[in-house]
């Protein structure tokens, strides 16, 4: 004889799954926007390797774009950066020193941090989740499943006879921690999202790191020698000229004559 259909309260639905995934939702929306935040902060501590980031890119768009500049304009910008005596490609000089997490503390508590804002708010949410809603089944998965998911579907219920394809909201929960990538992307964007997903997890398993050049000194050698074999051509020479010499064609498009 099978065993009577399992049917759910339709107040579950609003007070349980869409709670209990509304809630998961703003926990990791929370918990990435900290660790943004923190993020933003630790690369507040290194102002010269993001000058040299910011210099670097500039010269590049310099090499780039200088064609649509004035000759004047493109030479005041190379002397800035290419001048033999007191251009900044030459004059700057830093000095190397690489960070050991064994002898520099603040890698050590950096690392903590990451932790801290990743498994501790899995862990105190997904508590209280299981103490408020304890014992509710949540929904059930739309295909059948083998005994061996019981354990990970079914957290909080003790019910050997009941089906493994239904879904306890504690488990409900933490399908949702690791199911909303998706949602993510479209709330935060999706460069936005994987960047701090990824930054997430750097911090936790691998420390921070520096967001500079391994050697910045070998990147403004580079950098000045290629500035040093662009040639400017402007790019606008004669434009006046050229625009009006040329039909435009806009007779009659403003009204008859």
């Amino acid at each position: 004889m099978a065993a009577p259909e399992l049917r759910l309260d339709g107040s579950i639905r609003f007070w349980v799954l869409l709670a209990v995934a509304w809630i998961a939702l703003a926990v990791g929306i929370l918990r990435l926007r900290v660790a943004a935040l923190l993020r933003s902060e630790r690369e507040l501590g290194w102002p010269e390797q993001l000058q040299d980031k910011q210099i670097l890119a500039r010269s590049r768009l310099l090499r780039e774009n200088g064609r649509f500049l004035t000759h004047q304009g493109f030479l005041m910008r190379k002397h800035y950066f290419n001048n033999r005596e007191s251009g900044f490609f030459r004059k700057t000089k830093r000095k190397i020193q690489p960070r050991n997490p064994l002898t520099d503390p603040t890698m050590v508590t950096e690392m903590m941090k990451g932790n801290i804002v990743n498994v501790l708010p899995m862990i105190l949410v997904g508590g209280w989740i299981n103490w408020a809603f304890s014992g509710f089944v949540a929904t059930k998965v739309p295909f059948p499943l083998t005994l061996r998911f019981k354990p990970m579907l079914q957290r909080g219920i003790n019910l050997p006879s009941l089906d493994p394809s239904w879904v306890s909201s504690a488990s409900w929960y933490f399908l949702n921690v690791f199911g909303l990538r998706q949602v993510y992307n479209l709330i935060l964007g999706e460069e936005t999202a994987a960047e701090q997903n990824q930054l997430l997890l750097q911090d936790q398993f691998l420390g921070p790191t520096v967001p500079a050049p391994p050697d910045p000194n070998k990147a403004f050698k580079a950098e000045w020698e290629a500035l040093e074999l662009v040639s400017h051509q402007w790019a606008l020479q004669d434009v006046e000229e050229q625009l009006m010499g040329k039909d435009l064609k806009l007779r009659g498009r403003f009204g008859p004559d």
